[in-house]
């Protein structure tokens, strides 16, 4: 059976095998066959159309697993690994060139650069809310970095990671970047594994475990979790624009984005008049039966369902509300009246459920975000530029927009990442390369000139030369 035959696994991957797949690769990584940059360029490309050759296939998926349109399929998942993939064939022969360095006058002559070089082999475990892109994403700048990779994709979105599988079995041999499926059985076995690099999206709970696995080896690792992201909306702030944007964000993918606003937390003046912008956004963007659009998604599954329906609280449910269990849809639902006590205020909410919050100064909000938990975004809906900048200077958080919402982790140009409880480590682009390589710092020494000062018996003299080099 050739790599294109290959079936869906429904069954456990053993220890066994798992310890197999880690040992290949490494076996492979240490022959040097990924350090050319031509191959990892060829790689990229082959992976690139791969996709394009699967996207039918990706949109299918995706359909099924969490009701994505096309439309949104391409714009958030297929489109942004395209586009990373076209960035880092582009950028990749300059980043994995060797920098040099001013060499200080006390090591002439020497040449002094710094070297990228690969960990080695990456373990990338990858969520089931964007599972191609969360998953492919970080593949691109591991291959770009020039290390093998194992994937473990979620096994929420099975639809997806059979497709996933598909593309890579059809891209690469498995001792270069392979697929493990499955569930907690797999991913135990993956952690217990020595890997020289671990890259996690997912839930915080999920985080510290990794963390820990991952430091009785001392491995480095990426963790982009999540959090309950503000959305401050301040009394200077454009109210329609910001409604449109913020219902675009918040509502995509069901809620279902870790860098979607949580919350709104905004100048009690003009909380009645943004609440009836974001009404008519909700009925304008989806229509008065959201349940019956087409491109309204879904949740992922009944436990998820389940626990975003227990977090609604119906006597302060002012739009929305309704539910489908058959379908595992929660129609667009704001929640007004909202204290920091409520049960949707104590965990990350990610479904379709927005409260509203208000604050009396500005000064009060930015305190009050700053006592909770680090979030992987924040964002600003100010009109002034004194009120944008003291906002996104004085609050902790990953990274997040002024006057709109999520569209800052799609580019290239930016590094996109978690702070504190959100995360740590950042990758897309340049960042994404570094994140997988390490930075080899060698001083070259010429040998036509050997200045005897350093060396012993020391002397009056070479101690004052020292002390002029050396200040």
């Amino acid at each position: 059976m050739n790599n294109t035959e290959k079936v869906w696994r429904d069954y456990s991957m053993t220890e066994t095998e798992i310890k197999e797949i880690v040992q290949k690769q490494r076996t492979y990584f240490y022959t040097g066959a990924t350090l050319p940059v031509d191959k990892r360029i060829e790689a990229l490309k082959k992976l690139k159309f791969c996709i394009q050759k699967y996207e039918p296939l990706i949109n299918e998926a995706l359909k099924r697993d969490l009701g994505k349109s096309n439309f949104e399929s391409y714009m958030c998942e297929v489109g942004l690994v395209l586009s990373e993939l076209s960035y880092m064939i582009r950028h990749t022969p300059s980043y994995a060139k060797e920098k040099n360095v001013i060499t200080p006058l006390a090591q002439f002559a020497s040449r002094s650069y710094k070297k990228p070089s690969p960990y080695g082999v990456v373990l990338v475990m990858s969520p089931w809310n964007y599972p191609f892109l969360l998953t492919i994403d970080p593949l691109i700048d591991a291959i770009a970095a020039g290390n093998t990779v194992v994937l473990k994709p979620s096994a929420y979105s099975p639809n997806t990671s059979r497709v996933i599988e598909t593309i890579i079995c059809e891209c690469f041999d498995p001792h270069y970047v392979t697929v493990v499926t499955g569930g907690r059985t797999e991913n135990t076995a993956l952690l217990n594994e020595h890997f020289d690099y671990i890259f996690f999206t997912g839930s915080q709970n999920v985080g510290r475990e990794v963390m820990s696995k991952a430091s009785a080896h001392l491995t480095p690792v990426t963790l982009e979790l999540g959090g309950k992201s503000p959305c401050i909306v301040e009394k200077s702030a454009n109210l329609k624009l910001a409604a449109r944007r913020i219902v675009f964000g918040k509502y995509l993918n069901c809620g279902q984005t870790c860098v979607a606003p949580d919350y709104i937390y905004c100048d009690k003046e003009i909380k009645d008049e943004l609440i009836r912008q974001i009404q008519k956004q909700i009925k304008k963007q989806f229509g008065s039966a959201p349940l019956n659009n087409k491109n309204y998604g879904k949740i992922i599954n009944e436990k998820h369902f389940t626990r975003i329906s227990n977090l609604i609280n119906p006597d302060k449910v002012i739009c929305g509300g309704d539910s489908n269990p058959k379908t595992l849809q929660i129609s667009p639902t704001v929640m007004d009246h909202v204290t920091f006590q409520d049960a949707v205020m104590q965990e990350e909410i990610f479904g379709p459920v927005l409260p509203v919050l208000t604050y009396d100064s500005l000064d009060e909000a930015i305190v009050t975000v700053n006592s909770m938990a680090h979030p992987l975004a924040l964002y600003i809906f100010t009109s002034d530029k004194d009120v944008a900048r003291k906002v996104t200077s004085r609050c902790g958080f990953g990274g997040g927009c002024v006057n709109d919402t999520i569209i800052h982790l799609a580019t290239s140009e930016m590094g996109f990442g978690g702070f504190g409880e959100s995360g740590m480590g950042s990758y897309h682009g340049r960042d994404g390369f570094n994140t997988f390589s390490h930075f080899k710092s060698i001083v070259d020494k010429k040998t036509w000139m050997d200045l005897p000062m350093r060396y012993q018996p020391y002397r009056k003299i070479y101690e004052k030369l020292i002390r002029k080099f050396l200040k």
